[in-house]
């Protein structure tokens, strides 16, 4: 997510190499970036490009002419007059109204301009309008980074019955998968999901903590220790000036309190030059850490390779300016937790949901309960394995068995 498309490129590259020659199935991230949709555009390029065949949809608050025109690329019939994709969006919602625009049919008015455009082909257009733009949704409840904070009980219902009433509107012939995610930390958490309906789950805080994230040993010992009070909502780097948030880790890291200080003091002044002397001191002794000049030097720099447009409006807006300064911070929060930056330890900015913590809890005194025996495999199994015993011992009490509290009680195990 936020990645330059060298850098997705580079990661296209290896799994390209690694799995395809095995016939395994991959998808990679397409993020929402509306105070960057030259940066949405040139990623959806290379995946059309370079044929990636699936997507997680993230952040999106409406549809963009660039995650519809992937959606619909490649749309063709087969000799029965069965409609095929070739690409398949995974779309992540937690609001009903976002999930209506991905489980309808792409508009008529963004289809005819990308057809006149040159960017789908007719039959593309035609053939999109039979078909929803994601026939797999992951309902997004109270996660780590972007999210609602909603509970799953409350809003994987509405979501079903919304899957239902358009299914039945608009006469679709295959099914639209719902997966869950948000708040599976534990197998009774990833049981009570599949409870509810869903086609399958999705975990992403767990993850973070796994040893394959690209996290540094620094900051997975930190997640480590997390329980379910251990986060907090903070400013979020790619939407700052909109004053959207992202779910992050707050034990061991003042970075959720030093992302708010940003964000007040961006509402509350014009420009940098309009903070108080001592208060631009304190920002560059306490959160900076270098002067206000450093940062927009670096700043320059960055965005000149990235879209020199911005430099550009922050010279003709000095509000612009101190944003794009503000989020300096807030971008490179995260870098220094990739990279176990020790003199920034105090910043690290880690996406977290309480997922975290229960799977902390869950994990303490077993195998997985250190933080470097935390595959992904052994997480996804044992979540997976621990539903399944759950599930069958919560099957037996319907039917009058007396199932002990102990059935219920899966601990972590080398699974295989």
């Amino acid at each position: 997510a936020g990645l330059a498309p060298k850098r997705v490129e580079a990661a296209l590259d290896e799994l390209q190499a690694t799995l395809d020659p095995l016939g395994l199935p991959w998808g990679s991230n397409l993020i929402h970036s509306p105070t960057e949709p030259g940066l949405e555009e040139s990623v959806v390029e290379l995946y059309i490009s370079r044929g990636v065949k699936r997507v997680s949809a993230s952040a999106y608050m409406n549809l963009t002419p660039h995650i519809v025109r992937y959606a619909v690329n490649g749309l063709h019939q087969n000799s029965a007059g069965q409609i095929v994709r070739t690409n398949h969006v995974f779309a992540k919602i937690s609001r009903p109204e976002v999930a209506r625009h991905f489980m309808s049919p792409a508009p008529k008015a963004m289809l005819d301009a990308l057809l006149a455009e040159g960017k789908i082909t007719a039959q593309e257009a035609a053939l999109a309008a039979h078909l929803p733009i994601a026939e797999d949704i992951i309902v997004e409840s109270d996660s780590g980074g972007h999210t609602d904070n909603k509970t799953l009980n409350a809003l994987f219902p509405v979501i079903l019955s919304l899957r239902d009433e358009l299914a039945h509107k608009y006469q679709y012939t295959r099914p639209i998968h719902c997966g869950a995610a948000g708040g599976l930390g534990s197998p009774s958490a990833v049981a009570a999901a599949f409870s509810l309906g869903a086609a399958f789950v999705l975990t992403g805080s767990v993850n973070q903590g796994a040893v394959e994230s690209g996290l540094s040993p620094e900051g997975r010992k930190l997640l480590a220790v997390a329980t379910t009070s251990d986060v907090m909502m903070a400013p979020a780097a790619d939407m700052f000036e909109l004053g959207v948030e992202v779910q992050v880790l707050k034990r061991g890291t003042m970075f959720g309190v030093r992302g708010h200080k940003l964000y007040d003091l961006y509402k509350k002044y014009d420009s940098l030059e309009a903070i108080p002397a001592d208060e631009r001191a304190r920002l560059e002794k306490e959160v900076f850490n270098q002067s206000i000049d450093s940062v927009w030097s670096e700043t320059v720099s960055f965005w000149n390779v990235r879209g020199p447009q911005e430099i550009e409006r922050a010279t003709r807006d000095p509000k612009h300016k101190m944003a794009l300064c503000f989020r300096w911070y807030l971008g490179q929060a995260s870098r220094w937790a990739i990279h176990g930056d020790s003199s920034r330890r105090m910043d690290y900015q880690i996406w977290c949901g309480q997922a975290m913590g229960a799977f902390n809890a869950w994990a303490k005194g077993s195998f997985l309960e250190a933080p470097e025996n935390r595959g992904a495999v052994q997480i996804a199994l044992n979540l997976l394995e621990g539903a399944t015993a759950i599930t069958r011992a919560q099957q037996l009490r319907t039917y009058g068995v007396p199932v002990p509290s102990a059935a219920f009680s899966f601990r972590p195990r080398q699974l295989s």
